[in-house]
C-alpha cells in the first residue's frame, strides 16, 4: 500500500470509527471511559509528582543544600513494632536545649536552631482559629530558615530567656485574623492569653514545609513555659559556616554530641542526623510506592478499556461482514482490511486518551491553585499517555482486525 493510500485509509478508518461511536453509544462510552480513567490516573499523578519535585528543589534551595537536622528518632521507621529488637532507638534521650547551645559554639557552624512543633487556638476581635500550627524557635532562627520577616522583627535573646508574650504570624494567619490592616503591634489571644504580634513572616508554600496553613512562631522558652509543649519533642536545624563542608560539620556535631552524652566508641549514636540526601531517599521510597499503585490503577483502567475495544470491534466486524466481502472482491488485501480496523481501534482509545488528558490537566490546575504543590503536566506524561492509548488500541484491536482480514470473500458476501 502506498503512502497516499495509507493516509486515505487512515482518515477513512477514523471516520468509520466515529460512525461506530454514534451507532453503539453505550458500548463506545464504556470503552472510552476505561481508557480515560487509565490515562487520567497517569497524567494526574505525573502532574502531582512533577509539582512536588519542583517544590522539593525549591525547599532545598531556600534552606541551603548543606543544612541538616538532628533528630531524636529516625525519619524512616521501617517495621518498628515497639520492641527493642526492631526499634532500639525508642530509648533515645531527647534533644536538650543545652546541647543546642553547646553546638552553637562550634566554629564550623553558622547557625543552630531549636524547633518544637505545637498547636493552639487564636482569636482577634470576632475572628477565631480553633487550631493553628505553632512553632517554637530559638533566637537566631532566621539564620537557618529560608523565609523573611516584613514588616516587623524577630524576637530577641532577652525575650526568649524571659518567656515573653511575643509572637510572629505568617501571611495565612494574617489573612484569617487581620484581613483589613497591618497586624504588627496588635495583640492576639493564643489559648486565651494575650500575645503581641512583632512581625509578619513570609514563606513560599512548599511540599516539605507547607506555607498554606496559618502559622505562628514563638520563642522556644515561651512555648515551653506557657504551653504544654515538651523539650523532648525538640529537633535541631543546623547550617554549616561558609567554606565548611556538610560532612565536616556533621562530623563535628556527631563528635560533640557523643562526647556530651558519654558514648564510648563501640556504642551507636543515640540520635540521628537527617540530611537532604536522606530526605530524598525517604521521599523517593514513599513516591515509589505511590507510583506502583498508580501504575496498577492505570493498567486496570486500560485493561477495562481494552476489553471494551475487543467487544465493540468484534461486533463491528460481524455487522460489516458483507462490506468486508465487497471490499475484498474489489481487490482489497488482508493488510488493507487489517489496517482499517486497527485505525478504528486506535481512534477509540485515542478519544479516551484525549479525554483523560484534559481531565488530568484540569485537576493539575486545581491542585496548583489550592495547594503548595506546583502541579503541572510534564511533556513526557503526555507522550506516555498517548503512546499507551495507541499500544492499547493495537494490542486489543489486533484480534478483531486479524479476524476481519482473514474472512473469506465468498462466505462474507453470502453472510446475512
Amino acid at each position: 500500500m502506498s503512502a497516499a493510500a495509507r493516509i486515505s485509509a487512515l482518515f477513512e478508518g477514523v471516520a468509520i470509527a466515529i460512525d461506530a461511536l454514534r451507532t453503539n453509544k453505550v458500548r463506545a462510552a464504556l470503552t472510552i471511559l476505561g481508557i480515560a480513567v487509565g490515562v487520567f490516573v497517569v497524567v494526574a499523578m505525573a502532574a502531582a509528582i512533577h509539582g512536588i519535585n519542583v517544590s522539593v528543589a525549591r525547599d532545598i534551595e531556600a534552606a541551603g543544600a548543606t543544612t541538616f537536622f538532628v533528630e531524636r528518632y529516625p525519619v524512616d521507621f521501617n517495621a518498628c513494632d515497639g520492641t527493642d529488637e526492631t526499634c532500639p532507638w525508642i530509648h533515645n534521650p531527647p534533644i536538650r536545649l543545652g546541647e543546642a547551645a553547646m553546638l552553637g559554639r562550634l566554629p564550623s557552624l553558622a547557625g543552630v536552631t531549636t524547633e518544637i512543633d505545637f498547636a493552639g487556638s487564636f482569636k482577634y476581635a470576632d475572628r477565631t482559629l480553633s487550631a493553628a500550627q505553632i512553632q517554637g524557635f530559638s533566637p537566631g532562627w532566621t539564620n537557618t530558615d529560608g523565609g523573611d520577616i516584613s514588616p516587623g522583627r524577630s524576637f530577641t535573646m532577652r525575650e526568649n530567656a524571659s518567656g515573653a508574650h511575643v509572637v510572629i504570624i505568617n501571611d495565612k494567619m494574617a489573612e484569617r485574623l487581620f484581613p483589613f490592616g497591618d497586624p504588627v503591634g496588635k495583640s492576639v489571644l493564643i489559648n486565651n492569653s494575650p500575645y503581641e504580634i512583632i512581625g509578619l513572616y513570609h514563606y513560599h508554600p512548599s511540599f516539605f514545609f507547607g506555607g498554606e496553613r496559618a502559622l505562628a512562631i514563638l520563642p522556644v522558652q515561651t512555648l515551653l513555659r506557657h504551653f504544654t509543649a515538651r523539650e523532648g519533642d525538640a529537633q535541631l536545624i543546623i547550617k554549616p559556616r561558609d567554606g565548611v563542608g556538610r560532612e565536616e560539620a556533621i562530623d563535628d556535631v556527631t563528635a560533640t554530641l557523643r562526647g556530651a552524652r558519654g558514648l564510648r566508641p563501640s556504642k551507636e549514636s543515640n540520635f540521628f542526623i537527617l540530611t537532604q540526601d536522606k530526605l530524598f531517599e525517604v521521599y523517593n521510597k514513599f513516591f515509589g510506592v505511590i507510583f506502583l499503585v498508580t501504575f496498577v490503577l492505570s493498567a486496570v483502567g486500560l485493561m477495562v478499556g481494552g476489553v471494551g475495544v475487543v467487544a465493540i470491534m468484534m461486533i463491528s466486524v460481524t455487522e460489516r461482514t458483507r462490506e468486508i466481502g465487497v471490499r475484498k472482491a474489489l481487490g482489497a488485501t488482508k493488510w488493507t482490511i487489517l489496517w482499517q480496523f486497527l485505525v478504528e481501534s486506535v481512534t477509540l482509545t485515542g478519544i479516551g486518551s484525549v479525554i483523560g488528558l484534559l481531565v488530568g490537566w484540569a485537576i493539575a490546575l486545581v491542585v496548583r491553585a489550592a495547594t503548595p504543590v506546583a502541579a503541572s503536566v510534564p511533556p513526557l506524561a503526555i507522550v506516555a499517555a498517548l503512546a499507551s492509548s495507541v499500544i492499547t488500541g493495537i494490542l486489543f484491536g489486533i484480534y478483531p482486525a486479524y479476524r476481519a482480514a482473514r474472512l473469506d470473500p465468498v462466505a462474507a458476501l453470502r453472510y446475512e
